[in-house]
């Protein structure tokens, strides 16, 4: 009797689109911290262990290279994720009522993690590093092209106020990343499913 193998709990092009992208934005990060460290925004410098480049010319050199790179294995994620009803069947729907309940349960420690099925603050983290990486793709352009893009640049309030929004932009997704991992240490099988692509429940 033929049986239906179990789909797992990441396929291979989320897997793989994950690492990469893991890499690239530890990349992003670090040699952002350099540009930004030429003419900080508020009073302090990220420490030079921290940051990749260098210097201005080899911090902007790297950001730009990884740039491609961050924006291709999006791309690809995206087209994969539509044509293969992965944001349908996974991250969607997300209602209030769920939203409300697992934010409850969360505070109150009672969250259960399902393995292979996402609640509704993982999609709505999700779903919203999505919106945060559009905002910090389209702040970075403004600030890269600001003469060439004088329209976008425009729509950001200027070319200081698009620096703002590419720091806060940056630094929500930075704190996105902390709280993964948190979550994968609290949930140290997720991990290897990232890996392995583990099976469903």
């Amino acid at each position: 009797m033929k049986t239906n193998a179990p789909r797992p709990v990441h396929r291979w092009p989320v897997r793989i689109t994950h690492w990469v992208n893991l890499f690239a934005m530890i990349c992003m990060f670090m040699s952002g911290w350099e540009i930004y460290n030429a003419s900080p925004l508020f009073g302090f410098r990220f420490p030079p262990q921290m940051t990749l480049g260098g210097w201005l010319g080899g911090a902007i050199g790297w950001h730009l290279a990884v740039m491609w790179l961050l924006a291709f294995n999006a791309l690809c994620y995206l087209l994969w994720s539509l044509f293969s009803g992965h944001f349908r069947r996974d991250l969607l729907p997300l209602g209030l009522g769920a939203l409300r309940r697992d934010i409850g349960q969360a505070l109150t420690l009672r969250l259960k993690h399902q393995h292979g099925r996402y609640n509704a603050i993982q999609k709505l983290m999700y779903l919203g590093v999505l919106v945060l990486g559009l905002l910090l793709v389209l702040s970075g352009l403004a600030i890269w092209k600001p003469v060439q893009l004088q329209g976008l640049v425009d729509l950001f309030g200027g070319f200081d106020t698009a620096r703002y929004v590419h720091f806060f932009a940056m630094s929500a997704i930075g704190l996105f990343v902390v709280i993964h991992l948190l979550m994968v240490i609290i949930v140290p099988r997720t991990l290897w499913a990232m890996i392995t692509g583990g099976k469903h429940e």
